[in-house]
């Protein structure tokens, strides 16, 4: 981890990462787009080394599932889904349909669930099974009737989590043609409207890639997190929430900004330590390494940097925290005090895990209920509401040249 100072940082310090430049990507979707199950086949042995002869999990493969788990790790996934489900289940009570009069017409919207979405969950490095949890909980608490989930060399939790959290289909495939396959289909997986869930950077720039043939929640990959920290925080807490985002892989980043270099040497040796001891240690202190440490003389600069890089994970860590929430603007999500450890909403505090990252929390916010619903408009015009509004809409038209629309407006106004 380098330290530095606050006024040496370069403007472009923050710098997104171009997914654009992943060539191969386009390639990989090209084939799977034309030749189906053919090349999801031929992509799943080269990148994943499956040799894989059917994609999807049947009936007798997820009950064999539960007999390869352990009683501690199934208490564990229907906890972090009992949390889950109770948080999707009280956002949702935030949108009600709606019903107005404007003008002596009604108007008003209705909450409609997607009817298909495709659940994608990790499982390259890691078996990243909470991410079965945090995508497929809230598309079934929304009313999703068609929960596709695709994660590569899926492991029995990970099969498991799946069908704990409502998934209808479990594929075992992964990477850019589990992106592709969905958002297409083929012969064997199920096109589906949305696609939501995390990745790296090469199934973030697959989304990309069929954003408008489907819909997407966001760009989410590679994980980051940014820990804000004053004297009074713990340096071995600080440290382990960093590295906790080090070893996802090695485009992973860890910022830590404090008010102090002292602090930082604290956070950089505690780290050491613990990555002596952490199985993970080859692809965490790689991108440890990358990772930094900014000195700055106030919290108002704390903030500014935190507003602008906009980070997944925001952790504050420094005295009286509380009162300075809302000059946070940009973040994924917010963990408030050396006890919000961040891994704690990774699994099973409630909130969401699929976080934007790379700036895109600048705009939009994690994954939740709202992203399995569509907000649709309806209205009825009345004989008494069409003579107000007759007129305006009539006039505008006209001022816009086109005439047709005119027609519509005028035709209805001595009826």
């Amino acid at each position: 981890m380098q330290i530095i100072n606050y006024e040496n940082i370069e403007k472009d310090f923050f710098k997104k990462i171009e997914f654009e430049a992943i060539s191969s990507v386009e390639e990989i979707a090209k084939e799977v787009k034309i030749q189906g199950d053919f090349a999801i086949k031929k992509y799943s042995k080269q990148f994943d080394g499956q040799d894989l002869e059917a994609f999807l999990i049947s009936d007798s493969e997820i009950k064999n599932a539960y007999s390869k788990i352990d009683k501690k790790t199934l208490k564990a996934i229907k906890k972090s889904i009992q949390n889950v489900e109770k948080f999707s289940k009280e956002q949702l009570k935030c949108l009600k349909s709606l019903k107005t009069e404007i003008d002596k017409n009604e108007l008003g919207h209705k909450i409609i669930p997607i009817e298909s979405v495709g659940c994608y969950i990790p499982g390259g490095n890691y078996p990243l099974l909470s991410s079965a949890v945090m995508t497929i909980v809230p598309a079934r608490v929304a009313g999703v009737k068609e929960i596709v989930a695709c994660s590569p060399k899926i492991r029995p939790e990970t099969i498991v989590a799946c069908d704990l959290a409502g998934a209808n289909k479990i594929y075992n495939v992964g990477g850019v043609q589990a992106i592709v396959g969905m958002a297409y289909g083929t012969q064997s997986i199920t096109k589906v409207n949305k696609i939501v869930g995390p990745g790296n950077k090469y199934v973030t720039a697959a989304k990309k890639y069929v954003f408008g043939e489907v819909g997407i929640d966001f760009f989410a990959g590679p994980s980051e997190v940014m820990a804000i920290a004053d004297e009074s925080a713990n340096p071995e807490f600080i440290s382990a929430d960093m590295l906790a985002q080090c070893e996802h892989d090695i485009d992973a980043r860890a910022f830590l900004v404090c008010l102090s270099g002292n602090f930082a040497q604290k956070v950089k040796i505690s780290a050491q330590k613990q990555l002596e001891k952490l199985s993970t240690k080859e692809i965490a202190s790689k991108s440890f390494e990358k990772s930094f440490a900014i000195v700055v003389k106030s919290l108002d600069e704390a903030i500014e940097l935190a507003n602008d890089k906009a980070p997944e994970h925001l952790e504050l860590c420094f005295k009286d925290a509380i009162k300075y929430i809302d000059k946070f603007k940009n973040y994924g999500s917010l963990f408030i005090g050396d006890y919000s450890a961040e891994v704690y909403g990774d699994y099973c505090s409630g909130t969401n895990h699929v976080l934007p990252t790379n700036e895109v929390s600048k705009y939009s916010g994690g994954l939740s209920v709202f992203d399995f619903v569509k907000i649709q408009t309806y209205q009825i015009i009345s004989k008494q509401g069409n003579k107000i509004i007759s007129e305006v809409a009539s006039q505008l038209a006209d001022t816009e040249g086109l005439k047709a629309h005119k027609l519509a407006a005028d035709i209805r106004k001595f009826t």
